[in-house]
């Protein structure tokens, strides 16, 4: 599930990243996209999924097996110390994931629907962004978690043969570029 995740949502990191880091080195968008949030996730993991286990083999806790997936987090945050202060910080945290995530989404959409245009009418983007949102909570009220997993997997594995020959093409560009004293390479720019 979670390769799927990924991959059905590259082309609008993809796309993203790509207008936020214009005019960058690909040095500098090799550490800020893939270097720096690899080091965060394994920090986050190794806190929080270090935490749970250790609730579970030192204190035999087994609350957060036994919770709802979308609970485990808080009642995991529940056995620790200033409980209220981590939990509302968690809270910000996942909004500011949905929200960040989402804008992106529509912003890339928007992009695209506007022919590359970056500069498109506000009320366009508001309808990608509303669209977006209606589409989730269908999808959650529909068949809840199941279904927004099933529809993430259907359109990411056929986007993997996409993805493919894209890696393919960008190492053969990449090795093309001659070596010497050349100015530095920028990373790729955005229309």
């Amino acid at each position: 599930f979670y390769l799927a995740w990924w991959i059905s949502w590259s082309p609008f990191v993809g796309m993203f990243i790509a207008r936020v880091s214009r005019g960058r080195t690909v040095r500098e968008f090799l550490i800020a996209v893939l270097l720096v949030p690899t080091l965060v996730a394994v920090v986050w993991m190794t806190a929080f999924g270090g935490t749970a286990i250790d609730q579970v083999i030192s204190d035999g806790f087994e609350g957060v097996q036994n919770a709802d997936l979308e609970l485990q987090l808080f009642v995991m945050l529940e056995q620790l110390p200033l409980a209220a202060i981590t939990s509302t910080a968690g809270i910000i945290l996942v909004v500011v994931f949905f929200v960040t995530s989402s804008d992106s989404g529509s912003l890339v959409l928007d992009c695209i629907t506007a022919g590359g245009k970056v500069d498109s009418p506000k009320p366009q983007r508001a309808f990608w962004a509303i669209i977006e949102g209606a589409i989730a909570i269908a999808l959650l009220l529909g068949g809840g978690l199941t279904a927004l997993q099933s529809a993430a997997v259907s359109t990411g594995l056929p986007f993997t043969v996409v993805l493919m020959v894209a890696c393919y093409a960008l190492v053969r560009g990449l090795m093309s570029e001659p070596l010497g004293d050349r100015p530095r390479i920028r990373a790729a720019q955005a229309p």
